[in-house]
C-alpha cells in the first residue's frame, strides 16, 4: 500500500526546517522511551491471546511463523500446515500523523518544549506501547501511507521517516486506509474548522477510527498579553500591532474555546475522539488515557 511520493520541489527554507527537526529526533526518541516505560507500569496490556479475539481466516504456514500458532485440527485435513489468524492480526493497524507546519516550532518559554517536540514524544511513546503489544503501525505522509510493520524495528523506521519536508499544510493528508485502521494525529490544529471537517471526512472510511491530540503552548490557551504588542506570524501572516492587547482577551478566549469545541464536535460526528494537551503539562496522564481509550475502542469494535 506504499504510495510513491509525487514529484515536488522542497524549498531551501523548508529543507533547513526539516533538517532542524531531524537533528532533535534522537533526544526526543530517548524521552519517548522513558515516558513509555512509565506509562506501561500503569496500563494493562491491550492483547489477551485466545478468548475474545474474533476468528478471521486460516492461512498456510510460512517459514518464520511460530509453531505454536499452527492449527493442528485444520492442518490434519490436508498435507499442509495452517495458521489460525485472528481478526486483529489480519486487519487492525495504527496510522500516525504529526503536524510539521512552522507554527509547531513555537514555545513561549525556555523551560517548555516546542509544540513539535512534545508532539513527537507523545507519538513515539504511544507507538512504543502499541508495538510492545504486537500492533502494526504506519505513517501518513504527503506522498502516501507508509506501512512500518510490527516489532521494535518499526519504531526505528518511524523515526527515520517522520520528517516530511514535502508537507504543505497543518492537516493530515487524505488517503484510503484499510478497514479497522486507527489514526493517531498530533498537532496544534489551527487550520480552519471547515478544512478539518473535510479532511476527516476523507479519512473516515469504513471501520476507520481516529484520535486527534491538540498540542498547544499554554500562552495560546491563556491570553495574557498587555499593553502595546507587535505580533508576527510563523506561517507568512502579516505583522499585527496591538495598541492595547488586553482589550482583546475576552474575544480571544471566546474564539479559542469556539475552535476547540468545533473540532471536538467534528471528531464526535465522525466517530473520532478529540483531546487537548498543553506543553507545560506532564505527558503521562494523556498517554495513559489515550492508551486505555484505544483498548476500549478495540473491544467495542469487535464486541
Amino acid at each position: 500500500m506504499n504510495a510513491a511520493a509525487p514529484s515536488m520541489t522542497v524549498s531551501p527554507p523548508r529543507r533547513r526546517e526539516a533538517e532542524d527537526w531531524a537533528a532533535r529526533l534522537p533526544d526526543l526518541r530517548t524521552q519517548a522511551l522513558r515516558v513509555a516505560a512509565t506509562v506501561a507500569m500503569g496500563a494493562h496490556g491491550r492483547r489477551q491471546p485466545g478468548a475474545g479475539d474474533s476468528f478471521w481466516q486460516f492461512r498456510p504456514y510460512h517459514q518464520g511463523d511460530s509453531v505454536r500458532a499452527i492449527d493442528w485440527r485444520r492442518s490434519a485435513r490436508g498435507d499442509r500446515n495452517f495458521i489460525r489468524e485472528r481478526e486483529w492480526e489480519a486487519a487492525e493497524s495504527f496510522w500516525f500523523w504529526v503536524d510539521q507546519s512552522p507554527s509547531m516550532h513555537f514555545s513561549d518559554g525556555a523551560d517548555r518544549p516546542a509544540k513539535w517536540d512534545r508532539a513527537i514524544v507523545l507519538a513515539l511513546a504511544i507507538a512504543t506501547l502499541l508495538l510492545r503489544s504486537g500492533e502494526r503501525l504506519g505513517l501518513l505522509l504527503s506522498g502516501g501511507p507508509l506501512m512500518l510493520g510490527t516489532g521494535m524495528r518499526a519504531l526505528d523506521r518511524m523515526v527515520q521517516n517522520l520528517i516530511d519536508p514535502q508537507a504543505r499544510t497543518s492537516l493530515p493528508p487524505a488517503m484510503a486506509l484499510p478497514r479497522h485502521a486507527t489514526v493517531l494525529g498530533f498537532g496544534d490544529t489551527w487550520a480552519p474548522l471547515t478544512d478539518w471537517d473535510k479532511q476527516l471526512g476523507l479519512l473516515s472510511g469504513p471501520g476507520v477510527r481516529g484520535q486527534i491530540v491538540q498540542v498547544i503552548d499554554p500562552v495560546e490557551e491563556r491570553f495574557s498579553l498587555r499593553g502595546r504588542v507587535r505580533l508576527e506570524g510563523m506561517e507568512g501572516e502579516a505583522p499585527e500591532l496591538l495598541r492595547r492587547a488586553e482589550d482583546l482577551s475576552d474575544a480571544y478566549a471566546e474564539r479559542f474555546a469556539g475552535h476547540c469545541l468545533g473540532l471536538e464536535t467534528i471528531c464526535q460526528r465522525r466517530g473520532w475522539r478529540y483531546r487537548r494537551h498543553a506543553t507545560d503539562q506532564s505527558p503521562l496522564p494523556l498517554l495513559l488515557a489515550l492508551y486505555r481509550a484505544i483498548s476500549l475502542d478495540r473491544r467495542s469494535a469487535h464486541a
